[in-house]
């Protein structure tokens, strides 16, 4: 099944994880939200506090390199501790959501 959803949808260069520390409330959380929102590029942002995980959905075609991402939520005050294209927890995310393409 991931195979199938990987091959239909092309999550591996719109959408991002990544990790962070530092994160421990909502303020946190909105901050965050808030500011990827305002990135052309980004077309929807998911932010889990219980996990350290931000997702970062990409308009089709677009995305913010992985320096720029790690400068933001490091100017925010938070700690990047990877970055990784989609996996499984992403794509789990976007079929909750319905935002999958």
């Amino acid at each position: 099944i991931f195979t199938l959803l990987f091959a239909t949808y092309s999550y591996a260069d719109e959408c991002v994880d990544v990790s962070v520390n530092g994160m421990v409330c909502d303020f946190c959380a909105r901050s965050i939200d808030k500011l990827f929102s305002k990135k052309d590029e980004v077309k929807d942002i998911d932010v889990d506090l219980d996990n350290g995980k931000i997702v970062i959905d990409f308009l089709p075609g677009q995305r913010l390199q992985d320096s720029i991402i790690k400068k933001l939520v490091t100017d925010s005050g938070f700690d990047v501790v990877d970055i990784k294209s989609c996996n499984v927890w992403c794509i789990k995310r976007c079929i909750k959501k319905k935002i999958c393409r």
